[in-house]
């Protein structure tokens, strides 16, 4: 596994080869060590999907379908779930993973096509929950923009999760939709610490941020949850409470949370990031990991691997439950409008040129 040093607004301490390369490297000190930049840019590369909509059967999840307009994720945050994804690419989920992203330049228009097939069942879509829909690049990308305009014109519903207050730049869109019922958002908050955050999400918004974003989402009519993601033992979970009343006073109606999760090379990456900066907690979070997953520090089964399992597991379910039934955080989500959606009408085609013979 490759160190490499510690750079400001990037996340990643180690850049570990993906898991299907068929080489992996070590890192040596050969005395030629020289000092790297210390910022690597952005890199940009088009993603050539032929749709955008992916399907699921996953049992403990509330959607069958997402968006992603993005692969990879300049957030940079340490213990994303998402990071083993850049393997696929042929990327490290370490630095790669914050640096080297894929868009759907096409998106809009491949969404259009999609939504017009004629055996189309609408459903609630997820948009940005591999990665964040709304990262620093979607400033001057507008990909996201783009899919949203394309679900307000149809009349889908969409969910969405975010950490970015870039979200209300599309406040126009998402207040229209749900006045009829056809947008939900939930702002994930890790920790209102912000020396905590600056580390473990170097690109994200500000805790403080995310709460007046969510202020503004709720002002603006739209239904707004808080989610408490990812909750990591020994480090930010005695935070519970606290994040999920100040979302209760910025508007929030509803709330949830997600145990972090350590998939693949996420583990030793999320490990080599305790060292650097909490080096005294590395050892806790573990040890405490392993008694949510029975003795694994993960466990990737459907139905604990985003809450864990054995009396620690319940321990953070009561307190959870307390906290939002005390705060009215508890409310059921109204089900979503799906007798709006009008799918969009098809460009005609041009008719074949006739033979003149």
């Amino acid at each position: 596994m490759k160190a490499i040093p510690l750079r400001k607004g990037r996340g990643a301490v180690v850049s570990p080869d993906g898991r299907f390369d068929a080489w992996q490297r070590e890192a040596a000190d050969d005395g030629w060590w020289q000092e790297e930049e210390e910022a690597p840019g952005t890199e940009l590369i088009v993603d050539t999907a032929k749709t955008v909509i992916t399907y699921n059967t996953s049992p403990d999840i509330p959607y069958d379908r997402s968006i992603n307009p993005y692969r990879g994720c300049e957030h940079g945050c340490a213990y994303c779930f998402a990071r083993p994804s850049h393997a696929y690419l042929g990327l490290s989920p370490g630095l790669d993973f914050e640096t080297k992203l894929a868009y759907k330049a096409d998106a809009a228009d491949t969404l259009r096509k999609e939504l017009s097939k004629p055996g189309y069942v609408c459903r609630p879509v997820a948009l940005g929950i591999n990665t964040d829909a709304w990262q620093p690049v979607e400033r001057r990308l507008h990909v996201t923009r783009g899919i949203l305009e394309v679900l307000a014109e149809t009349r889908h519903p969409v969910t969405i999760v975010t950490k970015s207050a870039l979200i209300l730049r599309d406040l126009d869109l998402l207040a229209d939709m749900a006045q009829d019922g056809l947008a939900h958002v939930a702002v994930s908050i890790t920790t209102l610490d912000p020396a905590l955050a600056r580390t473990l999400e170097p690109r994200a918004p500000s805790p403080q941020r995310r709460l007046s974003a969510m202020r503004e989402l709720a002002a603006a009519g739209i239904p707004t949850a808080v989610m408490v993601a990812p909750l990591i033992p020994a480090l930010a979970d005695h935070e519970m409470e606290t994040i999920l009343s100040a979302a209760r006073e910025a508007g929030a109606s509803s709330a949830g949370y997600i145990l972090l999760r350590l998939p693949h090379e996420v583990k030793p990456l999320f490990r080599a990031w305790l060292e650097a900066h909490q080096p005294g907690r590395m050892e806790h979070v573990y040890s405490l990991m392993r008694q949510l997953h029975g003795g694994r520090e993960y466990d990737s089964a459907f139905g604990t691997r985003q809450r864990g399992s054995g009396p620690l597991a319940e321990i953070i379910a009561q307190r959870f439950r307390s906290a939002t039934r005390r705060l009215g955080l508890d409310a059921t989500s109204l089900p979503m409008n799906l007798t709006a959606f009008r799918a969009p009408v098809r460009p005609l085609q041009p008719a074949p040129q006739m033979r003149l013979f």
